[in-house]
């Protein structure tokens, strides 16, 4: 276990976010998503300034070792809410050393304040290592995914 610390990333916090989307870029091998077109710093103050949005940060001295981008879905059938892990990486470096879960804890304490009635994310097939955590930590639901592509220029009929 490294001594690591979880904070939530606000506006002022762009260098950090940089490196947050690094890492997802290196975990996730995917430089096309993360690091070839990102966003301008207006919109990202923008972003992280919503209350929607929830980016955590776990740091290791100077060093970003883990990160964690999530989405607050407000409900229409109650007043309520849930929040889905939308990405959570950790350093290749810090692994299995309590990183994921800290930022899931961190994570949990912001749902109880916010009231959110649970917090869900997925898991790709073969991803052993992210299975095993959220099995430890939730309730494991079988569900289908699918992404439906967006047309340009199709308006409704």
């Amino acid at each position: 276990m490294t001594d690591h610390l979880v904070r939530q990333l606000g506006p002022e916090d762009l260098d950090a976010f940089a490196k947050l989307l690094t890492l997802f870029a290196e975990a996730f091998n995917d430089a096309e998503s993360y690091a070839d077109r990102r966003p301008r710093p207006e919109y990202l103050r923008r972003l992280l300034g919503k209350d929607h949005f929830i980016a955590l940060a776990a740091v290791d001295g100077d060093a970003l070792v883990g990160a964690l981008a999530a989405y607050v879905l407000e409900k229409f059938e109650q007043e309520r809410s849930e929040i889905y892990i939308y990405d959570l990486a950790v350093a290749q470096t810090h692994r299995r050393r309590g990183v994921a879960t800290a930022l899931i804890r961190e994570l949990e304490r912001i749902a109880a304040s916010r009231g959110a009635r649970v917090i869900f994310v997925q898991a790709d097939h073969g991803d052993d290592p992210a299975i095993a955590l959220y099995t430890k930590l939730g309730t494991r639901e079988d569900v289908l995914h699918f992404d439906i592509a967006v047309q340009p220029g199709v308006t409704a009929q």
